[in-house]
């Protein structure tokens, strides 16, 4: 799907179930890794995340979409477009967008970082693992306070 689609998409999205007309631009945005879409306060724009169009498919890109297009409209008439406020809870009951986006699964296996360091004790043996370096000789062993040794 290019952009010049999904802007077409969103526009009838926000015709259909809002009966306003979605006025600025709607992208894809590639840097996107934690969430689904933003809308952006001072351009009025809106980005997305093309990751969830390919893994979930279009009716989850559409729930995105009807999520953002609930901050775009109520910004625009000043009303509580933030996650905490009524207005905005009661509009995504209204269209019957979701309040969250489902998990990527694509994205999270890259984000698992496996711990590099490997620590254990010299008088209990209880073994620490550590994604970063640690400094012998300041930490001891949280149970007996012993020192510790790298494996």
């Amino acid at each position: 799907m290019e952009n010049e689609i999904l802007q077409k998409l969103v526009e009838e999205l926000s015709l259909q179930y809002f009966n306003r007309p979605f006025l600025h631009q709607a992208t894809f945005n590639a840097r996107l890794r934690t969430t689904g879409g933003r809308y952006l306060l001072k351009t009025s724009n809106v980005e997305l995340n093309k990751l969830y169009f390919l893994e979930h498919g279009i009716e989850e890109l559409k729930g995105i979409i009807l999520h953002e297009l609930c901050h775009y409209h109520l910004h625009i008439m000043k009303k509580g477009y933030k996650h905490e406020d009524k207005d905005f809870k009661d509009l995504l009951k209204q269209v019957g967008a979701p309040r969250y986006c489902k998990p990527l699964t694509t994205t999270t296996k890259k984000r698992i970082v496996p711990y590099k360091y490997r620590y254990i004790c010299t008088k209990c043996g209880q073994t620490y693992l550590r994604k970063r370096k640690v400094d012998l000789k300041r930490f001891v062993c949280g149970i007996c306070k012993s020192t510790l040794k790298q494996l």
